[in-house]
């Protein structure tokens, strides 16, 4: 047993996963080591070394700097994602996007301007 509890004890801070259930609203800002998912409502910025998921039922106003994004719900405000951002084909986005790679699927819904490349190096600049 004591094996098994050091070990856990011993997880990387990037393992760390934070979850925002459907349901749920939240007024304020978000600062995570790890990932998150939010399937629930946040007014407020999100800045997270790891990545986010936003689910279908998910809402986020405000702005957003993560490593990785995966997006099927609803983001109004600027988002900085150093490597990846993953547009599924129900999320709406509507705001400013600054991404290294950016992945849309069919019926997204985009509004807004969106810099790609060597220009996004730096998403927490967006500010």
């Amino acid at each position: 047993m004591a094996k098994m509890n050091s070990r856990m004890n011993n997880e990387p801070q990037g393992q760390n996963i934070n979850l925002i259930s459907s349901g749920t609203k939240i007024t304020g800002d978000i600062v995570a080591e790890g990932d998150i998912r939010i399937d629930g409502e946040l007014k407020g910025n999100v800045n997270a070394k790891g990545r986010l998921v936003v689910g279908a039922s998910g809402k986020i106003e405000g702005e957003i700097v993560c490593n990785n994004i995966e997006i099927s719900g609803q983001v109004k405000g600027k988002i900085g994602a150093k490597e990846l951002l993953s547009m599924k084909s129900s999320s709406k986005i509507s705001g400013e996007i600054i991404t290294g790679k950016l992945s849309v699927e069919p019926g997204s819904v985009f509004t807004g301007t969106c810099t790609m490349g060597n220009q996004a190096d730096e998403p927490a600049k967006i500010k």
